[in-house]
């Protein structure tokens, strides 16, 4: 790990993504045969949309054929629900993603219930939800497998440690403190509703941002020392992203902390990938 000139360390997410990326290309060429992500879009949204093509590109990089489906802005409900059963359906395609925002009326929870479990790469299946809370095989949602991959990569020991949550989202939050229980951490989850969530936050050995408020968690919020992982992706004025966690303020009393962009944000990208092979037989 790189030190900063604040004393902390940023837990960086490109080389662990480079390292994914090349794993997946490996299986693909002994394999001989090309894992198909198809993703479903149904937005105008340009950050969607942005993500989207970065997840086509990474593709492109490691032997994924990836198809992007877009339903357009407008797509009814029943349309796209029948465009994620025939994916679903369709031997050539091995793993499903529906991106959103979706068009007003639409409940991406609802629709992701559409998508095989078997191909359900991003884990919004509510039923990959349930089989992940029992300890049953499935596949996390990919931001979710990202904190945990990064938390491995920089040997952040999780058995016994108290974890803190913010934010209870079935795509980040309730996942992800299945998967730090599963790893043995004490795991308290915080949410709008939490009283005095600094007295609770401080209190994290790690301590996962996940709410998408710019800022929200600052220096009181944490205990010195500990590991800061900020999931947050928060557009700001001139075009860039910032997180849920005010870096200049954290960095320097964390033990260690992730950027952004720069730090889960890869590693979800490349971790699509691998689940993606991984639903395609790949070992």
């Amino acid at each position: 790990m790189t030190g900063t000139p604040a004393n902390g360390v940023e837990l960086r997410g490109r080389e662990l993504a480079a390292a994914l990326r090349e794993e997946v290309a490996g299986l693909v060429r002994a394999a001989g045969t090309a894992p198909r992500l198809a993703v479903v879009v149904a937005t105008a949204d340009e950050a969607s949309l942005w993500y989207v093509r970065s997840i086509a590109k990474a593709a492109a990089g490691v032997g994924v054929a990836c198809d992007i489906v877009d339903l357009g802005a407008a797509a009814p409900v029943e349309g796209i629900r029948a465009t994620l059963e025939r994916l679903s359906a369709d031997p050539s395609v091995h793993g499903v993603m529906l991106q959103t925002p979706l068009p007003e009326g639409a409940s991406a929870q609802e629709l992701a219930g559409a998508i095989d479990p078997a191909k359900d790469v991003d884990g919004a299946n509510p039923l990959s939800l349930g089989r992940l809370a029992a300890g049953l095989p499935a596949f996390a949602p990919a931001t979710a497998a990202a904190v945990m991959a990064l938390l491995d990569r920089h040997g952040v020991e999780l058995r016994g440690a108290r974890a803190v949550v913010v934010g209870r989202s079935t795509v980040v939050g309730k996942p992800l403190a299945h998967l730090l229980l599963d790893r043995h951490a004490t795991v308290t989850v915080c949410h709008s509703r939490t009283r005095d969530l600094a007295a609770v936050t401080s209190t994290a050995e790690v301590l996962v941002a996940a709410v998408g408020r710019a800022g929200l968690i600052g220096a009181e919020h944490v205990a010195p020392g500990a590991v800061v992982i900020d999931v947050g992706t928060n557009p700001t004025a001139d075009g860039g992203l910032t997180g849920d966690v005010d870096f200049a303020a954290v960095i320097g009393r964390a033990g260690a902390l992730t950027p952004v962009p720069g730090g889960v944000g890869p590693v979800t990208t490349a971790l699509l990938l691998r689940h993606t092979a991984t639903a395609a037989g790949l070992p």
